[in-house]
């Protein structure tokens, strides 16, 4: 009965100090394709995408309103032409949430792109959010599909802000509110 107990407490203290290191390593894994595909984008690099996406039947992959159907239409016409179409593109995550349950994770993130257009000379500068769906087949977890959004990051007009502190500043009292105080 003491082995049986001693046996039963050895394996739950194992699994309880192995499930965080077997969530860390899920994570890495994670990270580690989601760095890849930030090299890919960056790059017009589809191999990322087609070592960790899920190339199935009904695949969709959105982004800011669009949306690519299938692992090929992604690379093919929205990954690759990139680096033929742009000067530059810079592609950072931040802030990357990552959540498991069973065989499922998903990842969200914050986001920042920068480019430059060749053909127009067009800089942009967004900023915005990523999800990312997993689904762990055959021991990989593999990307089955993403979201994206974001908008124009707006520069601060500090001329503007000082414009208005000066207005508040300037306010005046009307007659009406002379009135009231002399009561």
């Amino acid at each position: 009965m003491i082995n049986k107990t001693l046996t039963i407490t050895l394996l739950t203290t194992l699994f309880v100090f192995a499930a965080p290191t077997l969530a860390n390593e899920d994570e890495q894994k994670i990270l580690k394709i989601i760095q890849g595909i930030k090299y890919g984008w960056e790059n017009g690099d589809g191999k990322p995408f087609r070592d960790t996406y899920l190339d199935f039947a009904g695949a969709r992959y959105i982004e800011s309103g669009g949306q690519n159907e299938g692992l090929d239409d992604l690379v093919t016409h929205h990954v690759e032409p990139e680096k033929d179409a742009l000067e530059y593109l810079s592609l950072n995550f931040a802030n990357i949430e990552i959540n498991f349950e069973k065989d499922f994770a998903w990842a969200i993130a914050d986001t920042k792109v920068k480019g430059k257009v060749k053909k127009s000379g067009k800089e942009f500068d967004k900023k915005g959010f990523q999800t990312f769906l997993f689904r762990l087949v055959d021991g990989q977890w593999k990307v089955v599909h993403t979201h994206s959004s974001g908008r124009d990051v707006k520069p601060k007009k500090i001329d503007n802000m000082k414009k208005h502190e000066h207005q508040a500043k300037e306010v005046k009292p009307t007659d009406h509110d002379s009135k009231e105080h002399k009561h």
